[in-house]
């Protein structure tokens, strides 16, 4: 009885479908077809596995695989897990400090997030994540991963690690923290050139990169510094947001498009509080997503001059659409565009995708590791033993920037005179 009752429900369901689009009738009976097998294996399963299965199990299974052949970045979510994704825009949650998604079927860094226990063992963009605990993640979900990596503070877990370039499969043993991303750093540097690292795009990210901003112009700032780097971004607005600090009069800031949804466009106000301020902005392969957005939209307007490596390329959209029961499903319905009408979005079949900067700085992966390691100097410096200064790696990234914004000083003040 209840077999039956469970296929009279997805019969039903269809037949409303059906009805209610009578101009595409030939395409809605195709998808009935389709639906009635997956009541079929539905029942089969039900009946004939070796043990009881519970059905919204089986809905939730069929839901996920639905979901999981459209690409990386959509996801179906279950109560707990969506619930726990608003957790990520909050500021604060458990776990390792890392980012994650599918690119070419496995699981993949996108970064690790500065000071996090993952960044501090020399985890970086584009590691591919093999074995958790031992256990593979071949087809594994996002939602399947995050569950895996995340923990009570203290508990530990291994993740194996697959490196471009090295042959050898590689153990980190890492202990779970409370993370708590303070996305916004400052620090004034020789020559009234101000730094600013954004980690994320948080909630308060531009109204704290605004407050920094205030406090390097008191010290004296004449040019800026943002270093995008290993920032996987975060939210739309926020980043928006922050592009409006530095472009003014109503300029297009980024818009999105996709096959269901009309452009959207997101604009600059009237006046910006720094549109003058000098300015070059640094980003690598762990830059992604609202650091597109920022650095894209900075490059179109000839804003600020970009150095580093080639950006990560996630310029879809994604709409979190709640359902019923509290599940939610996270999925892809734009893209992104700059205001040149360009999308960063890579592709999977030709790899071609994210943001090229005006000027391309290359960096080994053995140096990004100790880049990582030594990156607090910039705010904390502290005595060094003669050892410790010689394993020290240069930034060439960094380096340029502050050469390139002093040059432009010396030139102003050249013609000036």
């Amino acid at each position: 009885m209840k077999r039956r009752s469970l296929g009279i429900t997805f019969t039903l369901l269809i037949s409303l479908l059906l009805f209610s689009q009578p101009l595409v009738r030939s395409a809605a009976d195709q998808t009935y077809e389709d639906m009635k097998m997956l009541v079929e294996v539905m029942n089969l399963i039900k009946d004939n596995y070796v043990q009881d299965v519970e059905i919204k199990k089986l809905v939730y299974g069929a839901a996920s695989g639905m979901v999981h052949v459209l690409d990386p970045f959509s996801q179906f979510l279950e109560p707990d897990a969506h619930k726990e994704m608003k957790t990520e825009t909050e500021g604060e949650f458990g776990g390792l400090g890392i980012r994650i998604a599918i690119r070419d079927n496995i699981l993949t860094v996108i970064t690790p997030l500065p000071g996090t226990p993952a960044y501090k063992q020399g985890i970086l963009p584009g590691d591919k994540i093999i074995k958790i605990d031992g256990e593979t993640t071949q087809d594994i979900t996002i939602e399947q991963a995050v569950k895996k990596l995340r923990g009570a503070p203290g508990s530990k877990v291994v993740i194996t690690i697959g490196r471009e370039g090295e042959k050898e499969l590689k153990d980190f043993n890492l202990t779970r923290e409370l993370i708590k991303i303070e996305s916004i750093k400052s620090q004034m540097l020789n020559d009234g050139i101000g730094y600013v690292r954004l980690t994320e795009f948080t909630q308060r990210s531009a109204q704290d990169f605004d407050a920094a901003l205030k406090s390097l112009k008191s010290k004296g700032m004449k040019s800026l510094i943002v270093d995008l780097r290993n920032n996987p971004g975060g939210l739309l607005n926020v980043a928006v947001d922050t592009c409006r600090l530095f472009i003014g009069n109503n300029k297009l800031i980024v818009y999105t498009e996709g096959r269901r949804q009309p452009r959207q466009e997101f604009r600059a106000d009237a006046k910006a509080a720094y549109g003058e301020l000098p300015m070059a902005i640094l980003v690598n392969h762990g830059s992604a997503s609202g650091s597109e957005i920022f650095s894209g939209c900075m490059q179109d307007y000839h804003r600020a001059i970009l150095l580093g490596t080639e950006t990560f390329g996630k310029g879809s959209v994604q709409s979190v659409i709640p359902l019923a029961d509290g599940s939610g499903l996270r999925l892809t319905t734009a893209k992104y565009y700059t205001p040149s009408g360009r999308t960063f979005h890579r592709d999977e079949k030709t790899g071609k995708g994210g943001v090229t900067p005006d000027v391309v700085i290359d960096v080994t992966r053995e140096v990004e590791i100790k880049l990582q390691a030594q990156e607090e100097e910039i705010f904390s410096p502290k005595p060094k033993t003669e050892k410790e200064t010689k394993e020290m790696v240069r930034d060439d990234a960094l380096e340029r920037a502050k050469d390139m914004l002093k040059a432009r000083d010396i030139f102003l003040k050249m013609n000036a005179s």
